[in-house]
């Protein structure tokens, strides 16, 4: 089997955090060829740590995408650097992995889907959380109808305190947005994907701007203090989107809240069989999968268990999601199947982060085509 050549576009966070460790992983699927920042430093060190022999670095993508030996790119810039990079890789015949969330906007999503159906190239955005264990499980469940109709969701992204103080994070003009297009969009995404419904309508939206301008909000901050004075984006947002068959999902999204709990891309689902509610963030020490119904006449909480380790074997709840996300992307390419992560269901992400934010600024319900 050859294995598939990758280069890495952007090596700051999420590359050093995520794609680079699991890639790494990964060597008798791929090679990690090529390496673009445009802070050169950054990209000469990846290249180091992760790259083959004589990896190239680079400080202008366009000149990565003209070595026709590269067969995938990982675009891992800021979020209104995705589409222009996405676009041009396809054009270049390379196949695609884009980071979330696909775009931030809808219209330049729309342009990265035309591309890549142009292109005849495999494309997916990197929403890990999908390929956690417990996460697995209830979409098996979702998938078996062992909820019934699931009518109403909630998609909770919750930090107390914990805005992120590195990178571009709190810049509007390259993230389009704090939170909600942050953290909210895995939540959002994992809701949409377990109630299987991608038609929304209508999108309401209040989206605030309370703490992160507030000397006194940075106090107990995870991350340690955010500068106010630079602090150009929202610290929480909150969503109510309905679809055409009636169903509704409630989004709520903050990196700054004065509420107890922290709960990250989790879900709730209600079905007419049975609910189910994923508890994560940092207000828990793992991660929970309670699905709870009425049974034999009681009503019943079945929450799943990690089965744990006998001496000498493995055991556990599976890999790291990162790594499950990178075995099944390469996997893809190399027997031309569908990745987990289709393209169109990103897009719809896209498209209701972007009507919460215009309806928060406009005051006014926004229908969706």
């Amino acid at each position: 089997m050859n294995k598939l050549k990758i280069g890495l576009i952007g090596c700051g966070g999420i590359a050093n955090n995520k794609h680079m460790p699991a890639l790494s992983k990964l060597s008798d699927k791929c090679e990690l060829v090529a390496f673009c920042d445009i802070i050169p430093e950054r990209a000469e060190k990846a290249a180091a740590e992760y790259g083959v022999p004589g990896a190239k670095v680079y400080t202008d993508y366009h000149q990565l995408l003209e070595d026709k030996s590269i067969d995938v790119v990982h675009v891992l810039t800021p979020n209104v650097a995705h589409c222009p990079i996405t676009v041009d890789a396809f054009a270049a015949g390379k196949h695609v992995m884009c980071e979330k969330p696909m775009a931030h906007t809808s219209a330049d999503a729309q342009k990265m889907i035309d591309a890549w159906k142009k292109s005849g190239k495999q494309f997916t955005i990197g929403y890990q959380n999908r390929f956690r264990p417990e996460i697995q499980m209830l979409h098996k469940t979702c998938e078996a109808g062992e909820l019934g109709e699931i009518y109403f969701g909630k998609a909770h992204a919750i930090r107390r305190r914990a805005v992120p103080t590195w990178g571009v994070f709190p810049n509007k003009a390259l993230q389009g947005g704090g939170p909600l297009i942050d953290i909210g969009t895995h939540a959002l995404d994992l809701t949409l994907w377990m109630m299987d419904n991608y038609e929304p309508v209508s999108v309401t939206g209040s989206v605030f701007y309370k703490l992160g301008h507030l000397p006194q909000a940075v106090e107990g901050n995870m991350f340690g203090p955010w500068d106010p004075e630079t602090y150009e984006v929202e610290d929480s947002a909150f969503g109510m989107i309905k679809f055409k068959n009636g169903a509704a999902i409630q989004l709520e999204a903050a990196w700054a809240i004065n509420l107890r709990e922290s709960r990250e891309a989790s879900t709730t689902l209600c079905g007419t069989k049975a609910g189910a509610e994923v508890y994560s963030g940092m207000s828990y020490a793992n991660n929970k999968l309670i699905i709870n119904r009425g049974h034999h006449g009681l009503l019943t909480d079945e929450e799943i268990c990690d089965a744990g380790n006998v001496a000498y074997f493995e055991g556990g709840l599976g890999e790291e999601p990162g790594l499950a996300e990178a075995r099944q992307w390469l996997d893809a390419i190399l027997n031309d199947t569908e990745p987990l992560v289709k393209p169109e269901q990103a897009f719809k992400v896209t498209q209701i982060l972007e009507a919460i934010y215009q309806s928060a600024e406009t005051g006014k319900e926004i229908v969706l085509a």
